[in-house]
């Protein structure tokens, strides 16, 4: 059973930046993917960012379209832990950020419904 907890979310104001982090467990995470997405109030969860890796193979990784240059993917291996960077955050960034988990078979790394594992989720909100 793999357990996803996110951190790092809190109240920013437009132009701030902050880092979310998601600590995996329950496994080894030899050949994963593991991606962010995020729900605004009243809207669909969407995808922001995944990051991918095999066994035997660098890391790959893979924005959304608006958010690319200002966020940024990453992980650390030792700490079975990824991260988010976000930078100029804007007001439409404010949403549930949720750190999603699954193993690199097929493709579909965009799409929410192909995650089994997930975190709770944590708040970025704007309060400009």
């Amino acid at each position: 059973q793999v357990q996803l907890v996110e951190s790092g979310g809190g109240l920013v104001r437009a132009g701030d930046s902050l880092r979310l982090s998601c600590a995996a467990s329950g496994r080894t995470f030899s050949s994963w993917a593991m991606g962010w997405f995020r729900q605004a109030p009243g809207k669909e969860r969407e995808f922001v960012a995944v990051i991918r890796w095999e066994s035997v193979s660098s890391d790959s990784t893979y924005y959304a379209d608006s958010l690319k240059g200002r966020f940024t993917i990453s992980r650390e291996t030792a700490k079975n832990t990824m991260f988010l960077q976000m930078n100029a955050l804007q007001p439409e960034n404010t949403a549930t950020y949720y750190c999603a988990a699954r193993e690199t078979n097929g493709n579909g790394y965009t799409v929410a419904l192909r995650y089994a594992n997930w975190g709770e989720g944590t708040q970025v909100t704007d309060s400009s």
